[in-house]
């Protein structure tokens, strides 16, 4: 990402954040490396939980007040997890991070926190996480605790295999089966479709993503989709939101929702068109805004799920 109004350099920590202008100056590195200055990421995790929740609901053409309640402790357990992805993934990276234009000022890879503060720092997050966990019942608490393969894992996919995406997708979109099971109890066939769309879906904006840090990212031997499919990214990103669409509108098929679901898919399918038809693969600021623009694609599914 280049210089612009909201960074001083080429890092992407934003200066004009209220993390930098109003939190206790012992908070920040905590903060940052939660990424609470940024939080699309916890946008892009928790959407498919919220996803998972009204596409249960729907499934089952029933309102249920408790229902509601689960999608605070997805915002909740969403901002939380994230945070503590983020100090793994800062933890096993800080070699890499200090290579790399966009990552240098991450907390950990300039210094200003250690590997044992960023751990004990995970270790907290990820305490309230299970704490978020409990009221959702036992069959949900065991899907989001299986989850924690991946997370572990992903880190270190960049190291062995151009598809740290797939992996990335894998864990991200895991909180449509917890959403599932803790509506219904259980997972079924409708939930395993719209998890495998919601793969589809970062594999293509996290594509888009990591086309932000290509140069940097062959000097020092990482890998990423962007790097394997190169200028020929375009036509493979229409393959995953095709993929994306198809699957989403199997899973509401298969779930027997109604025609307003289908029209709000067809609006988002116009969102994710856009997004390929206008990027610019060479402009770092232009990828991170169509990677930002995924949280549109998000909330009209969401919307469409509630209508369906």
């Amino acid at each position: 990402m280049g210089p612009s109004a909201e960074t001083d350099s080429a890092s992407d920590i934003r200066s004009d954040h209220w993390v930098e202008r109003l939190a206790p100056p012992g908070a920040r590195p905590y903060l940052r490396l939660a990424r609470i200055d940024r939080p699309i990421g916890t946008w892009l995790l928790l959407i498919p939980c919220w996803w998972g929740t009204a596409f249960a609901a729907s499934s089952l053409s029933a309102f249920r007040w408790s229902d509601l309640m689960l999608y605070i402790l997805f915002a909740v357990g969403a901002l939380v997890m994230r945070g503590a992805g983020c100090c793994w993934n800062d933890i096993m990276d800080r070699d890499f991070d200090a290579k790399v234009a966009r990552t240098t000022q991450r907390p950990i890879a300039n210094g200003d926190l250690t590997v044992r503060q960023a751990l004990l720092f995970m270790a907290l997050l990820m305490l309230i996480g299970l704490a978020v966990l409990i009221p959702m019942g036992q069959a949900a608490a065991m899907v989001a605790i299986a989850s924690l393969v991946l997370v572990v894992i992903y880190p270190l996919m960049k190291r062995v295999t151009y598809w740290p995406q797939f992996f990335l997708g894998l864990a991200f979109n895991w909180g449509i089966l917890v959403a599932w099971a803790a509506v219904t109890g259980g997972l079924g066939l409708p939930a395993a479709l719209l998890y495998a769309a919601g793969i589809a879906w970062t594999l293509g904006y996290d594509t888009v993503y990591a086309h932000q840090d290509k140069e940097d990212d062959a000097l020092i031997g990482v890998k990423s989709t962007a790097l394997k499919f190169g200028a020929n990214t375009k036509p493979w990103l229409w393959s995953f939101y095709a993929v994306t669409l198809v699957l989403t509108a199997a899973a509401g098929a298969t779930a027997g929702l109604a025609w307003p679901f289908y029209v709000l898919l067809a609006l988002g399918a116009v969102q994710l068109a856009w997004q390929v038809i206008d990027l610019d693969l060479d402009d770092p600021a232009d990828c991170l805004a169509k990677f930002h623009s995924n949280r549109y694609f998000g909330f009209i599914l969401l919307a469409g799920f509630v209508a369906g």
